[in-house]
Formats: C-alpha cells, structure tokens, sequence
C-alpha cells in the first residue's frame, strides 16, 4: 500500500475517521504505521521521551532527528512534523527555512504549527514554497507564556481563526481541548479535515499520543484520554521477574547459552 497522501486524506473528510498517533522512533513508527493514516512526530517528545517539564526547549534539531527516524520506518502513513518552538514565531524566512528542513532533512511529507491568525503569513508563505501545513487551534502551550493562557475556547474567535486557516491553504487542522459542540461547528464550517483531542466525537478525526494510549504513565490521567494497555504494569513486571531470574540463577538456563 503506498503511502498516504494529502489529497488522498483530504478526501476522507466526511467518509472515514481519520487517525493520528504520534511516533518518536523506528519501534513506535513500525507500530503506528499499521494502525494510523498520519504519524505525528510531535514536539510532545519534549515531556514523553525526554522527561522535560514542557515542550519549549525542544529543539529543530531533535526535531528532525526523531522524525528522520519515523520517516524511515513507515511506508504509509504520512509523517507530519511538528514545529518546535521559536522555530516559526519570529519570521517568514525562519518559518520556510526550518519547515523545509522537516521535508528535506527529516522526510517528512507536511508540517504542523500551532496559532491562528498570528501565524497566518508563516502559513501561507510555507505554502508557497510547497509545503503543505497542517493547523492547531485550542491548546497551544507554545503561546502560553506571552498569553498567559495556553487554551482558547473562546468559540467566535476559535471559528475566525479556522477560517483563516483555511483561506491560508491548510490541508487539515488539530483542535485540542476545544469545547465539543464549538469544534463540530467548525468541523462543519470548513472544508479540510478536522482532528481532535479533548475535543469531542464531531471532529473528522482523533489523535493521541502514542505513550498515552499503551499506558506509560499511570499518573497522567486527563480526561480526554483513553487508555488501552497498561504498559508501565506490564513492563514493570517483566523487568522485576528478570532481575528476579538472574539473581536467583534462573536465568540464563542451558537453552540461553552458547
């Protein structure tokens, strides 16, 4: 099966569920390759890989490392790059600049920035150099600190600003923790995809992240998230009876050795 393209996913608007998962490496790449049409490499590798406290202080060149590695491990999905912070907000030739680095130096198929009107000129002229942007309104933690805020659920302003996305070309938009009956109204407003998180089921499609869904951490726990394997238990079990087996000399046995 070849891999997805923009206009193939476009069309699915309306027909089919869209899914996203993000992948960080060639294990979660190989997985997610099976299950999703898009493999986010999210800039969210800051907290679920790096154990940082947020994700400010990822870097472009972590960036396009961990999506290099998605990259050369799917063969369907398309690989859509996050662009980390400050690596789009203080110009245009900034913004063109490292996005095209994403297609060039990461493979990646599409790139995604978060913000609305405020980054309508970095969008369009991405665009124009044949990038194709994905949007993301609702949640956008990159904005917190000169906003003060890091969630927009105001519902006019949050309608503009797809709006304005749309005009500017995006192929699709993320909205996160943007109130249910506020993104089926945008989902019906526009004519891209639409995909949600902590959004409710209107949206065109889903995304979660790939620790959150196989349960890493116990503790993180929002209400939007749905978990489907308890990995940290599982592991944490495997890993205690191995450590167990080699110190009471279970382990190797004859049929482990040379």
């Amino acid at each position: 099966m070849p891999r997805i393209t923009i206009p193939k996913l476009r069309k699915l608007k309306g027909q089919s569920k869209i899914v996203m998962i993000t992948a960080y490496d060639a294990p979660s790449a190989k997985l997610v390759d099976q299950a999703a049409e898009i493999a986010l490499v999210g800039d969210s590798l800051g907290t679920t890989v790096q154990g940082r406290a947020n994700t400010l202080s990822v870097t472009m060149e972590e960036m396009i490392y961990h999506t290099r590695l998605v990259a050369e491990n799917t063969k369907q999905a398309l690989v859509l790059g996050d662009m980390p912070f400050m690596s789009y907000q203080s110009s245009i030739k900034q913004a063109v600049s490292n996005a095209g680095r994403f297609l060039k130096e990461g493979q990646a198929g599409a790139v995604k920035l978060e913000g609305g009107a405020s980054v309508i000129p970095q969008v369009k002229a991405i665009i124009g150099a044949g990038i194709p942007v994905m949007g993301h309104l609702g949640y956008t933690p990159q904005s917190v600190n000169a906003t003060g805020v890091s969630v927009n659920r105001d519902r006019d302003a949050l309608l503009d600003d797809a709006k304005r996305l749309e005009d500017a070309g995006v192929f699709a938009m993320v909205l996160e923790l943007v109130p249910s009956d506020v993104a089926k109204e945008i989902s019906e407003a526009v004519s891209m995809p639409t995909i949600g998180i902590g959004a409710g089921p209107h949206c065109d499609g889903q995304v979660l992240v790939f620790n959150d869904i196989l349960g890493f951490d116990p503790s993180f726990t929002p209400k939007f998230l749905k978990r489907y394997l308890n990995f940290h238990d599982l592991a944490a079990k495997a890993l205690g009876e191995f450590r167990d087996d080699v110190r009471g000399g279970a382990y190797p046995a004859d049929e482990h050795s040379y």
